[in-house]
């Protein structure tokens, strides 16, 4: 796969596709996490380096789907514009912003910039034709720059037009960036080159949403603990009283089967033996810590117990490679945080004992950031989605594009 250390951006404008779909504060509107935006940077610094011009495109959110009770996008929560004085600060000099992402002004800007500098167009989905892959919109976005760079691994499961049909316009002057290329090394080291025990640790809230991931997992790995509201699902399909934990009725007869699958495997798959359950989804709720055999009618589990956190330390300190996806209760509330918490710091133990430490993005990148260990694992995946669809062996859109 071609990178952008293959190409020399002097003289040059490159259109770069980068993820700064970034958290905002719901109030303020300020940005609550900035790493895919510092992510970028040695992808923008490369490109400025050789001489040429930066022209950045990104989403942020999902502005057509969730319009103002009048029917119009909301801009003021949704314009990338709210991200420009950080884009400038990682930058370290002033980024220009396009108002629009297409049309006149924006094709003025583009075509005006010097080297050198750095351009960043308006949330490309204020238009419905990014999420449906529209070649005319693609095409109109290609007239801006000489090379295309894809280095939004975030969202390269998508088949969206600047990401997986813009590549097309530049069929000799396309590459993946630095993002894009630590994100598939990684990826490709855990599932080809992994040392044992492997170890994957899998929350989240439903069976169904790893479930493909699962039946790779269980050809690949030594270990696989689960936690999260999908242990629930497993734990009913063995027969357990689970309250009113969640559960997914229709995948029972699945979870049963993943169990068998893995025993055949000699794979071992350990579920919690104690939750911290409560009287409701809440921090104020009545909580207490419960046997999972038997959780009591009108209880749900909101995290792992302590015998549990316990359990699942010691595989994770034995472990020499270490996948974790999903976090193992719900960890944005204080009192549910303990299990997750417990297993960041197992992995943290490990990867300093010398172990290859993997961390899946999403809600487990968050898990890591608030608990302080993002500095002290190997690897924090910026894309969750994405890298799940990678380890279920399907093609990615936005590699293939590049690929082809």
């Amino acid at each position: 796969m071609k990178t952008i250390d293959a190409i020399n951006f002097a003289g040059k404008r490159a259109l770069v596709r980068v993820d700064f779909n970034v958290p905002l504060d719901k109030k303020t509107l300020a940005i609550a996490d900035d790493t895919r935006i510092s992510a970028a940077m040695p992808t923008i610094h490369k490109i400025l380096n050789d001489g040429g011009a930066v022209i950045l495109m990104s989403h942020l959110g999902r502005p057509i789907k969730k319009l103002k009770e009048d029917g119009t996008i909301d801009i003021e929560k949704y314009t990338l514009k709210n991200i420009l004085n950080r884009v400038s600060d990682f930058t370290g000099k002033p980024v220009k912003f396009a108002p629009d992402c297409i049309g006149a002004e924006a094709t003025q800007m583009a075509s005006e910039l010097q080297p050198g500098e750095v351009l960043l167009l308006e949330n490309l989905r204020f238009y419905k034709e990014e999420e449906k892959g529209d070649a005319g919109f693609a095409k109109k976005l290609s007239t801006y720059a000489d090379v295309y760079v894809n280095d939004a691994f975030g969202t390269a499961h998508r088949a969206h037009t600047s990401i997986a049909v813009i590549a097309q316009f530049f069929p000799q002057a396309k590459c993946i960036g630095y993002v894009m290329a630590k994100e598939i090394a990684n990826a490709e080291k855990l599932m080809n080159n992994a040392k044992r025990p492997f170890t994957a640790i899998i929350g989240g809230a439903k069976v169904s949403d790893k479930l493909l991931i699962l039946e790779n997992l269980i050809n690949t790995v030594d270990n696989i603990i689960i936690g999260g509201g999908m242990a629930y699902t497993f734990l009913k399909s063995m027969g357990y009283e689970i309250g009113s934990s969640l559960c997914e009725d229709d995948r029972l007869e699945l979870c049963q089967q993943l169990i068998k699958k893995a025993k055949i495997k000699g794979v071992k798959l350990l579920l919690p033996a104690d939750s911290v359950v409560a009287d409701a989804f809440s921090n104020d709720a009545n909580h207490k810590v419960c046997n999972n055999k038997l959780i009591e009618k009108g209880w749900m589990g909101l995290d792992i117990g302590p015998i549990s956190t316990q359990e699942f330390s010691v595989i994770i300190k034995q472990s020499q490679t270490i996948l974790w996806n999903g976090p193992m209760g719900v960890f944005e509330m204080s009192n549910y945080e303990k299990g997750t918490k417990g297993v960041a710091n197992a992995v943290v133990e490990a990867t300093q004992n010398g172990a290859f430490s993997l961390i899946g993005g999403g809600d487990s990148a968050a898990a890591v950031a608030q608990f302080g260990c993002q500095k002290h694992v190997s690897y924090v995946s910026t894309g969750g989605g994405a890298l799940l669809e990678y380890f279920e062996g399907k093609e990615l859109p936005g590699i293939k594009a590049i690929n082809d």
